[in-house]
């Protein structure tokens, strides 16, 4: 179990991370809708993953949901890094009703993320727009590159909750043992 504490002047946040776990979750960060994506993507990555921030919620959620992400991404890289022996690529594009968003992820050890999901406003008391805030934060502090990209859609909801889960799902796939692999690079190192 990895675990992350992480503290400013505008949250306190702790984490803990099995890579390798049963989709377990305990979240409690404050903002109600980004919660249920948490509890959803470690559903779906199979990872078990607790989290507890307390937050200036009372200015915005914006703090609160980018540095948890922070701090997810930095339990990540120590889980993940150094790559060895799994599938390093991963890809999976989820559906919710109307709504479909694809992930495709490299464990590269390069942070890089295109997002391509252009949508505003809220869903609940969320702003739509952090959704974006954490993917970036998750795949800056990981060091891996995502992209993220809507197919189709309307509902706010279900495309945000089905990016969520395609990032859980590329990244278990990523992250799948293959014992033949031993450093998936022709580097010899990522």
């Amino acid at each position: 179990m990895i675990k992350i504490e992480r503290k400013t002047k505008e949250t306190q946040i702790k984490v803990e991370l099995k890579l390798y776990g049963e989709g377990k979750s305990s979240i409690s960060t404050g903002v109600g809708f980004f919660d249920h994506m948490l509890e959803s993507f470690a559903k779906h990555a199979l990872i078990d993953l607790n989290v507890g921030c307390a937050g200036d919620t009372h200015i915005d959620d914006h703090h609160s949901v980018e540095d948890v992400g922070i701090a997810i991404g930095q339990a990540l890289k120590s889980a993940i890094y150094p790559v060895s022996k799994v599938e390093r690529f991963g890809s999976a594009a989820i559906v919710m009703d109307e709504a479909c968003v694809e992930c495709d992820l490299d464990l590269s050890n390069r942070p890089f993320l295109i997002y391509q999901i252009d949508i505003e406003g809220k869903v609940g008391q969320f702003d739509v727009e952090l959704a974006e805030e954490f993917f970036r934060a998750i795949v800056f502090n990981c060091g891996m590159t995502a992209h993220i990209i809507l197919k189709r859609g309307k509902n706010k909801h279900h495309i945000i909750e089905a990016a969520f889960k395609s990032l859980a799902v590329a990244l278990r796939r990523a992250t799948t043992v293959n014992e033949r692999v031993s450093v998936p690079s022709t580097k010899g190192v990522l």
